[in-house]
């Protein structure tokens, strides 16, 4: 076993723009840091390695140039492995330690994307990204909770945050909510409670 080997294997996942814009942005540390470790360390296995947000901007943009004439998936970067993925004007990226797995990696950036994929239609693009941010926020929360990956079948991913369908939103419609509505419904309901304490005494 490993000596730094740890749940906590994500440092970061990246939505970025190609025009050099973060669209969402989710970075990691564990809850606790682990036992011996030095008071307001940061130096630790599976920590945020950059805590400030002068930092995180500093970091995204170096991470962009790098990428953007890059032929592979796989990175190291500012002594991080990092796996990403282009769709459309959009980057995705999933960051961990330099001892990391970068197929544990692979795997959660290509959960990402596929998820993505069916839950937006296969339509990712900055516009639909930013349209359902709701969706995808949540998606990346069904994969990876603090930094542990939890999920990484796509088809799972987007049924537990899908919305409901749209079938159940036609039924709605014959419902009368105008003012003579409401008061019809509120009578009936008089009416049934009425019969129904009238029955049980």
């Amino acid at each position: 076993m490993a000596p730094n080997m740890s749940l906590f294997s994500v440092n970061a996942v990246l939505i970025l723009s190609t025009d050099d814009s973060r669209i969402l942005t989710k970075y990691y540390s564990p809850p606790h840091p682990p036992a011996g470790t030095p008071a307001n360390s940061t130096n630790y296995p599976g920590a945020n390695p950059y805590p400030s947000l002068k930092d995180q901007k500093a970091f995204e943009k170096g991470l962009l140039e790098k990428t953007a004439k890059q032929t592979s998936d796989i990175i190291l970067y500012d002594n991080r492995v990092v796996v990403f993925k282009m769709e459309s004007d959009v980057m995705l990226y999933v960051v961990g330690g330099v001892d990391e797995n970068e197929i544990l990696l692979y795997s959660v950036i290509l959960a990402l994307r596929d998820s993505l994929n069916i839950l937006l239609k296969s339509s990712v693009d900055k516009r639909t990204i930013i349209e359902n941010y709701d969706l995808v926020s949540l998606a990346i929360d069904e994969i990876v909770d603090d930094g542990i990956v939890l999920e990484t079948d796509p088809i799972i991913v987007a049924s537990r945050v899908s919305r409901p369908p749209a079938q159940d939103m036609a039924s709605m419609k014959g419902i009368d909510l105008s003012e003579q509505g409401l008061l019809n419904a509120w009578e009936m309901v008089k009416v049934k409670a009425k019969e129904r304490i009238r029955d049980g005494l």
